[in-house]
């Protein structure tokens, strides 16, 4: 079968990126650095030949999705499998707070405990296999073909390990920029890694990824 190439994006920034709030499932729209992004993101993928859109149904995703879909006339088809992990209590909150507030949860996150559930969210372990379920599965039905999913933090982190085969308890060490631009070839066999957290578009637009939690040398959950 013949592999299809996978444009993997996040969505532009929102000001609770911008703050360090953890969204989640919680609707956030994007701001206006992160409409810009989506815009840039647009142009940048203009050229590309790519069949079919999918976004996760959260605004900040789809309307990234719509400024990508906008150059190919294409329609956006939203998929909730492709939302961000469910932090339950803890959305809408900063991590300095979960940890005052849950000192033995924040410990369990920070080791990235796969099993760990946030008081209503989603264990790392149930996140990651909704996440590769949906991406199989809509790169299974357009095999040959090239797809953008537009999704988020979290999502782009789980596709990122599966394609390079880090374990869920491995500390993150690479980027999962804002409306950067990462591509995967999937195949039966899965997904593999063509380039990563590409954001030449972006420039005077990128937030640090770095300084947000989640990056290695912080260990603490991404912000999404």
């Amino acid at each position: 079968m013949d592999a299809t190439l996978v444009f993997a994006l996040r969505h532009g920034e929102t000001a609770w990126n911008r703050e360090g709030r953890l969204q989640g499932h919680l609707n956030l729209p994007l701001n206006d650095m992160g409409q810009a992004q989506a815009r840039r993101l647009g142009a940048a993928l203009a050229d590309q030949a790519i069949d079919a859109v999918y976004a996760s149904d959260l605004d900040r995703a789809l309307s990234t999705a719509k400024a990508v879909a906008a150059a190919h006339g294409l329609p956006v088809h939203t998929d909730p499998r492709l939302r961000e992990r469910s932090f339950g209590r803890f959305e809408g909150r900063l991590w300095a707070d979960i940890e005052a507030d849950y000192p033995e949860a924040a410990v369990r996150w920070k080791q990235r405990d796969p099993t760990f559930e946030p008081p209503g969210g989603e264990s790392l372990t149930t996140f990651y296999a909704r996440c590769i379920e949906a991406a199989s599965s809509i790169a299974l039905a357009h095999a040959g073909q090239t797809v953008a999913l537009v999704a988020h933090g979290g999502v782009l982190d789980c596709l990122y390990r599966a394609a390079t085969h880090v374990d869920l308890q491995a500390p993150r060490s690479w980027l999962l920029g804002n409306a950067s631009i990462n591509r995967l070839l999937h195949t039966p066999q899965g997904f593999s890694l063509v380039g990563w957290n590409d954001d030449h578009h972006l420039q005077g637009l990128a937030l640090d990824d770095a300084g947000v939690p989640g990056f290695m040398p912080r260990a603490e959950p991404s912000r999404a």
